[in-house]
């Protein structure tokens, strides 16, 4: 058991980091207030293979794991929630296509999605289904070589960005959920605006309405009746992406809680010289490298699924532990800035808004933690 990092594994963090800070940070901010990311950002992250780290080389990824694709996404997720959030939603849809996909189908959407020509999404929600796939409404209809599809998708990240969206419907033949390529510019398909989400800016949310969406036949993954195992695998791995946004803004609290203890003073100290703030940052420390570990962990197992069902229970225990760790580091940094806290003109304040958002994507806490329970009482 060997816990150090290896020589890609470095430079993959490294060119994560180095391109985090020296291009994202100086447009950090705008990019919150706005709610937008620059073009010329992810025409970056597509030159350096950053959409497609995960996936074979042979289909336009970088090869480098799912392993690096943690190391890469926390060092961008320290720097910018937003970014990191969209490029986890976009690996999500791929995962799908990468694992369920037929070979013409990886070449025309596998490819362009890991070069960063297009940006994938991933579309399960409805207004009305939580969590639950029994409760999808939107049908597909099979007409000839053609699927019908009619309903609305809600909370779909990227669903702004030209490419493929992973579409989940209950199909005609089977009456079972089934999953869908289809193009996001194709005719009947029309978007909502953005929501207008707490944190997490630059990745947006919108609904996806889809009125006699006309999609081939052939753009079903895995044929009819298998939404559910893609919606388990595909969700298993997005909470890969998830986990490592969340450690990533746990990463940029836990220092920007040590800057100001070290930087702000009381009576002429530092109030890093005060026992009540060293517990503090004790309690960071304890918190962040517990979470590091499982999700780099996460990120190893995701290289090679041999069994969904475990992987699915891994996924849901990390996912569930380093979000709510994550949470809980921000709530600190921010109690060490006090009131100092509560000002946008502090970056606590936006990472606090960012990192709120980790428990409740890709599966409430309490789901997770049903998962858990479910896979384990199975295996006694």
């Amino acid at each position: 058991m060997d816990f150090n990092l290896s020589k890609e594994q470095l430079l993959i963090q490294k060119m994560a980091r180095d391109f985090a800070e020296k291009y994202i940070e100086p447009v950090a901010e705008q990019i919150d207030r706005e709610n937008q990311i620059p073009q010329a950002i992810l025409e970056g992250l597509a030159e350096l293979d950053l959409f497609g780290i995960p996936f074979p080389e042979e289909y336009g990824g970088a090869g480098g794991g799912y392993d690096g694709y943690v190391l890469a996404m926390e060092q961008i997720a320290r720097v910018s929630g937003g970014i990191a959030l969209t490029i986890s939603a976009h690996s999500l849809g791929l995962s799908a296509i990468s694992v369920f996909g037929t070979e013409e189908q990886k070449q025309k959407y596998l490819v362009p999605g890991c070069k960063g020509e297009h940006i994938a999404s991933f579309a399960f929600t409805e207004p009305a289904t939580g969590s639950d796939p029994k409760q999808i409404t939107t049908t597909a209809v099979k007409d000839g070589d053609y699927y019908i599809i009619n309903g609305t998708k809600r909370f779909i990240s990227n669903a702004n960005w030209p490419g493929a969206i992973i579409l989940f419907a209950r199909d005609s033949e089977s009456g079972q959920p089934s999953g869908f390529i289809v193009d996001k510019s194709c005719p009947g398909c029309s978007l909502s605006e953005p929501w207008d989400k707490i944190g997490m800016h630059g990745g947006m949310l919108l609904d996806v309405y889809l009125k006699d969406v006309k999609v081939p036949a052939v753009n079903i993954l895995s044929g009819p009746g298998m939404g559910y195992p893609i919606l388990q695998l595909g969700i298993s791995f997005g909470k890969v992406g998830v986990s490592s946004v969340a450690l990533g803004g746990m990463l940029a609290a836990y220092e920007e809680g040590l800057k100001y203890a070290r930087e702000k003073t009381h009576r002429d100290k530092p109030i890093a010289k005060f026992q009540a703030i060293q517990l503090k940052i004790a309690d960071m420390a304890i918190k962040y490298e517990a979470a590091r570990w499982l999700a780099y962990r996460l990120g190893c197992l995701a290289n090679n699924v041999k069994d969904p069902r475990q992987f699915a229970k891994e996924a849901a225990l990390t996912k569930t532990f380093v979000c709510e760790a994550a949470t809980e580091v921000t709530r600190l940094a921010m109690d060490i800035h006090g009131s100092y806290g509560l000002m946008n003109d502090y970056k606590i304040a936006r990472l606090y808004k960012d990192t709120i958002i980790g428990p409740q994507i890709e599966g409430v806490a309490d789901m997770q933690k049903m998962i858990i329970a479910g896979v384990t009482l199975a295996d006694e």
